[in-house]
């Protein structure tokens, strides 16, 4: 580092790094900083990047860490950068790339100290780090609980985020702005190493309360309007190592041809996967991930308040006319254009990050649920989300989990449910069960979602997971609508075979009592126990697919003359039913429905055709009176978050960071969530 050419295997033997990271006190003002900040280095923007970068500064972090509680040179480093970046807004409008640069240098190395500190020093000894030693920072408003060390990353957060909103995103400071970002996830994956409440970390209580908190709603606009502008990573960041090989131009060439000659990304010679993460939008996803951070940590803490949090929940389209019917709004926001985040947000629905983000939006953002709801074009946002769930064994299982709760919260919507079977769709590529030249959205919906159902009874056994999809098929039952001949065939093929699992699982409970259990009492217990827990929940789940056969009977049965055909032809299904005390009151309608039929088909020639049953069918439908059917509540069921969302959402959030953020974080030290689940 320092004025030359560096390279990885140079580093620890580097001379600018060993005086920085030596018991000399280094002031702010010393000549040391420009020599140190103009070097030329290979930027790492990939996971294994980072980690061959980490693994040849640990011996220097770690003797850095250990003389910098006496030197003080880190908060020196920091306020080095805090002068340059107060300029920066300046020297980025006259396109001042050597200026950019330097800054950059800064708070890479800052980053990437604080990196080693979270990992392996506790919260208490990496706020010593940020001692100045070099002059006493006093806290001019007398607070005492604003320790020094306080006060400093208080003043760093805030010009990360002045960063963030006040320089615009062009080619020369897109590093710049990926690097901040990078640094405040940095910061904040103490969560991942020492896993308590976010609110008795300082980092996180100067995030919520301290200067920066003051910019939320600017941060989150500009955040998501970096996720909506998917600005992919400019040429010229990755053009130079293909140029040089990955080799590294020295200093003099850098300032003759331009910051980023010098700057090349990427280590030695680049694989295809790297070279895919050079080409994305890296800053549309790790904003996208900070966004996640920032709104998923402090949100139940009295006398805590999370504005990044309310500012995500509230803000509002800026493309539409109607008048503010809130003239006093409670909570600060801004505005963005829907449109465009609705396009963003259907075309990288594939990834963990956008659909937890989507899932944020439906369930707390009222003006942007009511967007998406009134699109004439939902099958935009609906066909990702049953493209990952038809392929839910490639996806994790919380990934599995938002895209349902997704559907079960559109499917509140009783304007949804009938969209979804006016929207007709044609040759779907992705559904290989069976070649389906047209079908309905709505049709497609109830066919991913029993083969979601169908692949949870043989590999998950989540019992959630079969209750959030009943739920959705539940709430769209009513307003079934001219479902296709496979969608109804489906739809009794799951009761067929739950009914089949229930005949096995009553045998299995006999067939114990008769032999009185397995060798041993309390093994024999505590199998007969799981045997009758299974039970209740396969006919728990039976029910739910009868109430929602009902619910289509009785609310539409003239729009579904297949679904008929297909009962009349499986009605000896049925019969075991009649006479269970679970089934007996709903299994009334189906019968009085295969009765009614039975005798208009009856009433004609034996020998009919499939057609010819079918128009009978149809015909029949129209004439049916629904008051022949005894009335059961509306089905409706409505997504309720659980009680400590923190619980589920601060590890997933974490994960997606570790996964997604192309940074390498240490596995062995990572305490929140376990990598083998």
């Amino acid at each position: 580092m320092g004025a030359n050419s560096s390279s990885i295997s140079e580093l620890h033997s580097n001379e600018y790094l060993k005086k920085l990271s030596s018991t000399e006190v280094i002031s702010p003002n010393d000549p040391f900083w420009n020599q140190l900040l103009s070097f030329s280095f290979i930027i790492p923007i990939s996971s294994p990047d980072c980690r061959l970068l980490e693994e040849s500064t640990s011996v220097i972090c770690k003797t850095f860490s250990t003389n910098n509680i006496k030197t003080g040179n880190l908060a020196s480093l920091v306020q080095v950068f805090l002068l340059r970046s107060a300029e920066l807004k300046a020297s980025a409008q006259c396109e001042d790339n050597i200026f950019t640069w330097q800054t950059y240098n800064a708070l890479f190395i800052i980053r990437n100290i604080c990196k080693y500190c979270i990992e392996n020093l506790s919260e208490e000894v990496l706020l010593q780090q940020f001692k100045d030693k070099s002059s006493q920072h006093e806290n001019k408003e007398g607070d005492s609980k604003c320790v020094e060390e306080g006060c400093i990353l208080d003043d760093l957060f805030n010009s990360l985020f002045e960063l963030l909103v006040d320089v615009d995103v062009l080619p020369f400071t897109y590093a710049l702005h990926l690097e901040s970002l990078n640094t405040l996830l940095v910061l904040l994956s103490i969560q991942m190493f020492q896993p308590r409440p976010a609110s008795s970390s300082l980092l996180y209580r100067l995030i919520m309360q301290g200067k920066c908190s003051i910019h939320s709603c600017l941060l989150m606009r500009h955040l998501l309007q970096n996720v909506i502008d998917q600005v992919k990573c400019p040429a010229e960041l990755t053009k130079a190592a293909h140029q040089a090989g990955g080799g590294i131009y020295g200093l003099t060439a850098a300032v003759a041809s331009g910051l980023w000659s010098v700057m090349t990304l990427g280590m030695a010679s680049k694989s295809a996967a790297q070279e895919e993460v050079e080409s994305g939008a890296l800053l549309a996803n790790q904003s996208l991930l900070f966004i996640l951070v920032l709104t998923n940590h402090c949100t139940n803490e009295r006398g805590l308040s999370n504005p990044y949090r309310e500012s995500l929940f509230s803000f509002m389209n800026s493309q539409s006319h109607a008048p503010n019917t809130s003239p006093i709004q409670a909570t600060a926001t801004f505005k963005i254009d829907f449109s465009k985040l609705y396009n963003t947000l259907s075309e990288t629905l594939h990834d963990d990050q956008t659909t937890l983000l989507l899932y944020l939006l439906l369930h707390r953002n009222p003006n942007m649920k009511s967007f998406i709801l009134t699109r004439t074009n939902l099958d935009k946002i609906v066909m990702p989300i049953l493209k990952t769930l038809y392929h839910a064994q490639e996806r994790n299982s919380h990934h599995i989990y938002m895209a349902l709760i997704i559907l079960l919260v559109l499917s509140e919507d009783d304007f949804f449910n009938k969209a979804v079977h006016e929207l007709v769709l044609k040759n779907i590529m992705w559904f290989k069960e069976r070649s389906i030249s047209e079908i309905t959205l709505g049709g497609l919906l109830v066919l991913v979602v029993i083969r979601t159902i169908q692949y949870n009874m043989t590999r998950m056994r989540d019992k959630y997971l079969h209750t959030n999809c009943l739920a959705a098929l539940a709430n769209m039952s009513a307003q079934f609508h001219n479902l296709h001949p496979y969608v109804t065939q489906r739809i009794v093929s799951l009761l067929e075979h739950l009914s089949k699992k229930h005949a096995r699982l009553v045998e299995q409970i006999r067939q114990s009592a008769v032999d009185g259990g397995p060798t041993g009492a309390d093994s024999g217990s505590d199998t007969d126990t799981d045997y009758v827990q299974d039970l209740a929940v396969l006919e728990e789940v039976i029910r739910m697919v009868l109430e929602i056969i009902n619910s289509c009977l009785c609310n539409s049965l003239h729009h579904n003359p297949n679904l008929i055909y297909t009962l009349m032809y499986q009605k000896d299904l049925f019969i075991p039913f009649r006479t269970h005390p679970t089934f007996q009151d709903i299994i009334q309608n189906i019968d009085t429905v295969l009765a009614y039929f039975s005798n208009k088909i009856e009433q004609h020639d034996k020998n009919l055709s499939v057609p010819e049953v079918q128009d009978i069918i149809q015909q029949g439908a129209q004439q049916f009176r629904k008051d022949r059917l005894k009335k059961f509540p509306e089905l409706k069921f409505k997504y309720v978050e659980e009680d400590q969302p923190e619980e589920f959402f601060i590890p997933y959030v974490w994960s997606l960071v570790y996964h997604s953020s192309n940074l390498y974080f240490n596995p062995s030290k990572i305490q929140l969530f376990s990598l083998n689940t």
